[in-house]
């Protein structure tokens, strides 16, 4: 990033501080607040962490929760699920694949593999059904009730590929009241958002209810091609989502609600990616760089499109005596395609002042899912036994099945199947073992069973002879999760708890290679095993301020890793022999008038591959020093490749830090507000390797947001900007051919109107 570089001490000394204060929260609005005699107090935060609605404060669980509303303004500007990276502890977001694959991460804990099959360690749920594929992951966020990330392992209540955490996102369900929304955003770079829900009874005995939510994002195309001497020819996009609900309660003892869900994006813009941008022996972006220009010779502008479609049933059954059993069967299903200039430019070599540099050599590619299918059911039967006594129990059922096309464009296309099938059951009890202590325990038995096979290669391409033969090569892997958690409750306001975990991420197979006729065409990562511990405190002090923390060690053996790039940008899985990972997390919520509330949230964590044997083969491309085009700061074997042993973990931030402080007054008719919010970014590696080169520096973003509300808020215009600074932010990099990068989202300013109506 270009002009900022805060050095560390003052953020760890903010972070030192706010520990002193730590809550939960992200962005305030008057909503989480309520008042008390005159005097404005912060409201209890209810979360489902454990699959049951408790208090916030009284979860054995690091969890940042927030409403909807205070998520809203970070998409003010059209910005995807990637805008809550920093925004909340420990949780950080990338994609090197535009708007449609975002790849997730907590406690420096994630993976970096771009292909559409891979796996990753943080969970996304929607409505309590996980998304497991990459794309199904991006799905766009609208008509939100809560969010909640969850940090450390959560194996034992929501299975397999959870050993990070899980964000969980629960939607506005229909209620009998007649209620609803419309918010239009208009903003610069021809974005324009419109969003809306419309809910309520649909018959006089008030048994049957629904709600239909729809968003549409748009953004005009602002990037020019230099090479064709094509003016706003990439950037954009256009966004189309919906979702329809239907409640039916017939009884007091039965409840079923119908859930159907879709999305439709073209026009899209896949990653710029912008060659040379990084000059030998610095991160620092160089003059190759320009926002709205990039020199593109192949990829067609970078296009990306999406559809999705999907549907769940939950269906509700209390039997009396505090016993439930709760059913939920989801479908989902997507195709995507997403085509690349991957080189980022064109090889001016004889006229460099008509590029971005030299090239070696060229490379496009074409990516995309066909007709994802995942279909998954879950029983649970839970009861609160006694007044100190509450367990559940489950069984879950998962199966997957999709293509990934890969075009390479100097041969024919290559389509390679996954098919994963898993099941898992699971108990979970919670025990008071007296007035201040309780004690809570889970298990979880899963199996997962993955098959890999080529549908479609040309016959020249060299293939092992087991999918030659058309056999899927297959891993398969059975696992106990568990996790054992005490609260103390020292006294009304003040909670200690202490949390041991463990969980882990199912094998996984890589066949992109196949495409590429690499020497091997596919890798196999066994699973990765996770024990992680943390301590941690929840406490108020007054009904004006909420304070959270913890600090967490954890430990995996044979952590799958993915090392990508080399002189072939291959993408190949391999597992370290273990990684450590330790630090600590926080969140405060503070009200210090009626009128001025300040949100704070940091984490830090340090991370480390600890394996003596792991090597990556070419860094930066190439296999000699002399050749590379960027600075290799490991120690280098006889081979020339990197020795891996005491490096962080790949996009690993060491720190994240957020900042909200929003005010408001008064006025004839309603209230005026302003807010401003601000993320900080320690610095990540982009690869397993470290380099010079190839990192983000430490980073930060801001935002501001001005309005007035009226008419008890039923009404609001604002103004806002996003990325104010306008800062140049380092995201990623492609290190097989040149020093190709790709940066954050542009400045944007705009304008927005939302009214609220019936009983909202």
């Amino acid at each position: 990033m270009r002009g900022f570089n805060p050095t560390k001490s003052i953020i760890k000394g903010l972070l030192s501080i706010a520990l002193g204060v730590g809550a939960a929260g992200l962005l305030p609005d008057t909503g989480s607040l309520a008042f008390a005699q005159g005097n404005a107090i912060l409201e209890e935060i209810t979360v489902t962490a454990q699959r049951r609605e408790e208090n916030l404060q009284e979860v054995p669980i690091s969890v940042t929760a927030m409403s909807g509303e205070r998520m809203a303004t970070l998409f003010e500007g059209g910005e995807d699920i990637r805008a809550l990276a920093a925004r909340i502890p420990s949780l950080y977001a990338e994609s090197s694949n535009g708007r449609l694959a975002p790849r997730f991460y907590m406690r420096g804990l994630g993976n970096t593999d771009f292909d559409l099959a891979a796996s990753q360690s943080v969970s996304i749920l929607f409505d309590e059904v996980v998304q497991e594929n990459v794309i199904l992951k991006s799905f766009p966020l609208f008509d939100i009730e809560r969010v909640e990330v969850l940090r450390g392992p959560q194996g034992t209540l929501f299975g397999r590929n959870t050993p990070a955490g899980i964000v969980k996102f629960d939607t506005r369900k229909p209620t009998a009241d007649f209620d609803g929304y419309a918010l239009a955003t208009v903003g610069s770079a021809g974005t324009m958002n419109i969003e809306g829900a419309v809910g309520g009874s649909l018959n006089d005995a008030k048994t049957l209810q629904g709600r239909i939510s729809l968003l549409s994002q748009n953004r005009d195309d602002w990037i020019d091609n230099a090479y064709t001497g094509e003016n706003d020819a990439m950037g954009g996009w256009n966004e189309l989502a919906w979702r329809g609900q239907l409640l039916w309660a017939p009884t007091d003892n039965f409840s079923a609600l119908l859930n159907y869900h879709g999305r439709d994006m073209d026009n899209g813009t896949a990653s710029i990616f912008q060659a040379n941008i990084l000059t030998t022996g610095s991160n620092a972006l160089n003059n190759n760089f320009h926002r709205d220009r990039v020199f593109f010779d192949e990829g067609d502008n970078n296009p990306q499109e999406a559809q999705a479609a999907g549907g769940s049933l939950k269906l509700d059954f209390d039997f009396g005596n505090d016993m439930t059993l709760t059913s939920i069967s989801a479908y989902e299903t997507v195709k995507n395609r997403s085509l690349g200039d991957i080189d980022g430019g064109f090889g001016a070599v004889f006229l460099p002042e008509m590029g971005p540099g030299f090239i070696p050599f060229p490379s496009v590619t074409q990516d995309g899912l066909d007709d994802l299918d995942q279909f998954t059911q879950e029983f649970r039967l839970a009861s609160q036994a006694t007044d100190s006594f509450f367990w559940q129990a489950g069984v879950f059922y998962f199966d997957s099945d999709f293509s990934v096309t890969t075009s390479p464009f100097f041969v024919p296309s290559t389509t390679v199947r996954h098919e994963n099938t898993s099941w898992a059951v699971f108990g979970h009890v919670s025990f008071d073992l007296t007035d201040r202590t309780t004690l809570t325990a889970g298990v979880r038995y899963t199996d997962d069973d993955k098959d890999m096979s080529v549908t479609d290669t040309p016959p020249f391409n060299p293939l092992p002879p087991g999918i030659l033969a058309g056999q899927p090569v297959s891993v398969a892997d059975e696992q106990v999760s568990w996790d054992l958690s005490l609260m103390y409750a020292v006294n009304d306001d003040f909670n200690l708890y202490g949390r041991v975990a463990s969980g882990f991420r199912a094998p996984t197979i890589q066949g992109r290679n196949i495409a590429f006729f690499d020497a091997n065409p596919y890798s196999i990562a066994t699973s990765e095993t996770i024990l992680s511990s943390e301590l941690g405190f929840k406490s108020t002090i007054g009904d004006r301020m909420r304070l959270n923390g913890s600090v967490f060690y954890y430990t995996i053996d044979d952590q799958q890793l993915s090392a990508i790039g080399g002189n072939a940008n291959s993408n190949v899985l391999v597992n370290a022999d273990k990684g450590t990972g330790f630090g600590v997390d926080f969140d405060a919520e503070i009200l210090l008038t009626d009128n001025l509330i300040l949100t704070l949230g940091g984490s830090w964590n340090d991370t480390e591959i600890d394996d003596a044997n792991l090597v990556t083969a070419m860094p930066c491309g190439v296999p000699t020093n002399t050749a590379r085009r960027c600075t290799v700061l490991d120690p280098l074997d006889t081979d020339g490749f990197a020795i891996l042993d005491g490096n962080p973990f790949p996009q690993a931030p060491e720190y994240l830090f957020n900042a909200v402080l929003r005010y408001s007054m008064p006025v004839d008719g309603g209230d005026l507000f302003f807010q401003t919010d601000w993320a900080f970014q320690g610095d990540a590696q982009f690869f397993l390797y470290e380099s010079t080169e190839f990192h983000s520096g430490d980073i930060y973003e801001g935002g501001v947001r001005a309005g007035f509300t009226a008419d008890d808020n039923r009404w609001e215009l604002a103004v806002f900007g996003r990325n104010i600074t306008d800062a140049e932010n380092l995201k990623g990099a492609i290190d097989f051919n040149n020093n190709t990068g790709f940066v954050n989202d542009r400045r944007i300013w705009g304008a927005s109107f939302k009214i609220n109506f019936g009983a909202f």
